[in-house]
């Protein structure tokens, strides 16, 4: 089979059996378009069989060479890691060459979060001067709003329908990666928010899409693209953060929760996390702020 074949064959197998968002999937797909790319011209194989881990170990010398960083880098190791994982699982390789690499050290890096303070503006629906307006101002501040109380991810926005949200149950049904369902409970004020957003919402003529929770203007269903640009801009009215995207929200929700006493079991499980190893990275921020206090206020700091 062609190393194409090979390709689309894998893609179809994240899409279908292993349920990957297609996100993911495209990511994967460039990757390794990369990854092939790459060891075709310089090494002029044609067959899967002929990979090697020098190989493979000569195209991370490229990428750093590149000056891309070791999480990129990381990022497609994995990615080369499952397509030959996958490659001989269905027998067309006899051995794995990603066996014999070892992926180059991520630096630690802290999760970037917006002060509390700044988050009670954001949330705030800009000032409306036409009435055209009025309805992406009050969209905008609840997506905020909702990103910022619940920790969802951007895709998990993006895909919301109406009937996801319970405000008699006080919680909203979110479907996350490889399609697994949570159930996160709300506030009061965010039911508030919803019940203001809808009103607005269902003055949008004509609506395209009734099922789904945020709408284009244009009554379709918001496509992620558009929710990184909304994100973007609200950040850039009230922090200096070089990162603003939806990310930072999920960020501040954790650490702010954690910094308030809240469990981090329960974090692990709002958050949609596999495992409670990647909800305690956001512990590292509260010890940071433990420390700065400590070394403003102890005597003998």
């Amino acid at each position: 089979m062609t190393f194409d074949q090979l390709l689309d064959g894998f893609i179809g197998y994240l899409r279908v059996e292993k349920k990957y968002s297609e996100h993911t999937c495209i990511s994967y797909q460039n990757d390794l378009r990369q990854y092939i790319h790459f060891v075709t011209s310089q090494f002029e194989i044609s067959d899967v069989n002929e990979m090697r881990h020098t190989f493979i170990r000569s195209w991370m010398v490229h990428l750093m060479s590149e000056d891309i960083s070791p999480i990129s880098v990381n990022r497609k190791i994995s990615a080369l890691r499952s397509w030959f994982k996958w490659l001989i699982k269905k027998s067309f390789i006899a051995s794995n060459p990603m066996l014999k690499i070892v992926a180059p050290k991520k630096p630690k890096r802290l999760p970037v979060t917006v002060q509390g303070v700044s988050m009670d503006r954001l949330i705030e629906p800009d000032v409306i001067t036409r009435t055209e307006d009025a309805y992406a101002s009050i969209r905008d501040a609840f997506m905020i709003e909702l990103f910022y109380s619940t920790g969802m991810r951007r895709a998990e926005l993006v895909g919301l329908d109406i009937v996801d949200i319970n405000t008699k149950r006080m919680d909203i049904k979110i479907l996350g990666k490889g399609n697994k369902v949570r159930i996160v409970p709300i506030t009061n004020g965010l039911a508030d928010s919803l019940k203001r957003y809808l009103e607005y919402r269902s003055q949008l003529e004509p609506i395209l899409d009734v099922e789904a929770l945020f709408l284009t203007e244009k009554g379709k269903r918001i496509y992620p693209r558009l929710v990184h640009s909304i994100v973007h801009n609200k950040l850039r009215q009230i922090t200096t953060l070089t990162k603003k995207s939806p990310h930072v929200l999920r960020h501040s929700f954790a650490t702010h929760v954690l910094d308030e006493g809240g469990d981090i079991n329960a974090i692990k499980e709002i958050l949609g996390h596999a495992s409670l190893a990647a909800t305690q990275i956001y512990t590292h921020n509260s010890i940071a702020k433990l420390k700065e206090a400590y070394a403003k206020s102890h005597p003998r700091s």
